[in-house]
Formats: C-alpha cells, sequence, structure tokens
C-alpha cells in the first residue's frame, strides 16, 4: 500500500532520506547542467513533465495522440502550467539544445517529437532517486521492483505528471519555498541548501546549512550573484533564512517554517511516487 504524504511525513527517517535524496539530485544537476537548466524554475518543471507524460501516452499508429507542439501547448494551458507563448517557447527551447527532437512526419501535416535517450536517462535517475528515499523510510523494495522492469516507465511517469498537476502542496508551497520556485535553478538552489543540513538540527529555530559564501554558490549554480543575494534577501525578511555571524564570514541558517515548507513539498512529491509505482507494480497481498 502506498504511503500517504501525511505518513511519509511523520516517519523518523524522512530527514536524512530526504538530504540524501537533495545530494543525488544535486549530482544529477552536475552531470547534465544544461539539461537541468531547461528545466529550472517550477513551471518548466511542470512543462516538462507534461511533455514526457504526452510522449509516454503516445499512440504511434495514431497521429492525433502524438506529442506534437499543438497538443503540448493545449495541454499546458488547459491544466493553467503556462501561458501558449511560453509553452512555445520551452518546446523551441528544448528542440535548440537537443532535450527533445523531431520524428519524421507521417502526414506531411504534423511534426511528433520526442525526448532525447539522454533526456529520458536523466529523468530515470529522478526516479531511481525519489525511490531510494521511499525505500529508506519504510524498508520497501521499490528501486528493486522497478529495476527489474524499467520498461514500466512508460507507464510510471505519466502517473506522476498527473498527480503533480493536481496536487496542491506541490503546485500552491508556502511563502518562501514559493519565493524560490520562481527563481532560475530555484529547486536546486533549496536542495543544496538542504543537502548541508545536519538532521541532527532538524528541530532547531535556525537550522545551520553548509552555505557560507553568495559568490560562490552562484557560481557553482551558474546563477547571478545579483539575482540570487536579491532573492536570499527577500527570504532573509520573511524570517526564512540568515547568518549566525556576520554575512560572509559565517553559515547560512534556515528557518524551522522555511524547512517544514520543503519537507512538505517533498512528501507530497514522494507520496505521488509511490502512489503511481503502486498502480504499475501492486503490492503483493501478503506484503
Amino acid at each position: 500500500m502506498a504511503l500517504s504524504a501525511e505518513d511519509i511525513a511523520d516517519r523518523p527517517a524522512l530527514h536524512r532520506s530526504v538530504q540524501a535524496q537533495s545530494q543525488a539530485l544535486i549530482r544529477i544537476y552536475e552531470a547534465s547542467p544544461r539539461l537541468a537548466a531547461v528545466f529550472a524554475t517550477q513551471q518548466r518543471w511542470l512543462m516538462g513533465h507534461v511533455g514526457l507524460a504526452l510522449h509516454f501516452r503516445r499512440d504511434p499508429r495514431d497521429h492525433r495522440k502524438q506529442l506534437t507542439m499543438a497538443r503540448f501547448i493545449e495541454v499546458i494551458c488547459q491544466n493553467s502550467v503556462a501561458s501558449r507563448n511560453t509553452a512555445e517557447a520551452f518546446v523551441k527551447e528544448m528542440l535548440h539544445y537537443k532535450i527533445a527532437e523531431y520524428l519524421p512526419a507521417r502526414d506531411g501535416r504534423t511534426r511528433p517529437l520526442q525526448p532525447t535517450a539522454s533526456t529520458v536517462e536523466t529523468f530515470t535517475g529522478w526516479v531511481l532517486a525519489h525511490l531510494r528515499t521511499l525505500d529508506q523510510l519504510d524498508g520497501g523494495n521499490r528501486l528493486a521492483r522497478f529495476l527489474e522492469q524499467p520498461e514500466m516507465l512508460a507507464r510510471l511517469q505519466p502517473l506522476v505528471a498527473d498527480g503533480l498537476l493536481s496536487s496542491h502542496p506541490v503546485r500552491e508551497p508556502k511563502q518562501t519555498f514559493s519565493l524560490f520556485i520562481w527563481l532560475t535553478n530555484g529547486g536546486i538552489v533549496m536542495d543544496w541548501l538542504m543537502s548541508g543540513i545536519d538532521p541532527d538540527d532538524a528541530g532547531l529555530d535556525r537550522i545551520p546549512t553548509s552555505v557560507v559564501s553568495i559568490g560562490d554558490f552562484a557560481k557553482w549554480l551558474k546563477l547571478s550573484r545579483t539575482h540570487l543575494a536579491r532573492k536570499l534577501h527577500d527570504a532573509e525578511e520573511l524570517g526564512s533564512v540568515g547568518w549566525l555571524g556576520q554575512r560572509g564570514h559565517s553559515v547560512m541558517w534556515v528557518s524551522s517554517q522555511f524547512y517544514q515548507e520543503y519537507m512538505t513539498v517533498q512528501a507530497a512529491k514522494l507520496a505521488i511516487v509511490d502512489a503511481a509505482l503502486e498502480t504499475c507494480f501492486p503490492t503483493p497481498a501478503d506484503g
């Protein structure tokens, strides 16, 4: 039986498991920074999931069920993810950076698209990271079950996309998390902050991270130092981040509220992945 978000949030192992997950996602970013940059904000991340879902749900025998620019824009607008112009620009960027590619047109009218093999491989790494986290929470064997039938990714990912699109905690996170998801690479900014936290400090009001220099942080992220500093300043005004001593010469901390916002979104996301996996691989009755 799949874990609920509430059950996940109550698991004692959550803090340490999510820290390991954040570190795994950072490694994915470091291995494929261009791909990670394309999906660098929540809006673009959701558009990426929509595109993959349309690809996996395609019917090669029916051009009306292929992933095309028109179908992608239609689904994006139906789900209020982005505007028509933003969706179109996103597809063009994916094509430009070879995140996606055109397939030969069969009827002379439509040009179907598909993600490249490297894109699917990178996304598979995202799935593996989340399955590993879920297994660490309850001692399950989700990762092993998935690795036995990796072709089930084609069923799993569309269900994950459906869950993300309908999840209020994911799409409408609280104030500080919401502040960062609109920042370029904002997700990885939060992953980096949280990955450097000692889980034993999770109960503190001000939780130390491993970040000292904003400049070094921005350089690693390939972000404008000014832009990152402005977002951190906004978060500081909310009381969500700060420095234990002199700015730039001491460790940055995150507030317990910001940390809980991050964990709430992770719990919701993990529950979505677990529910999708349960649909694809029902747990045997004997457990």
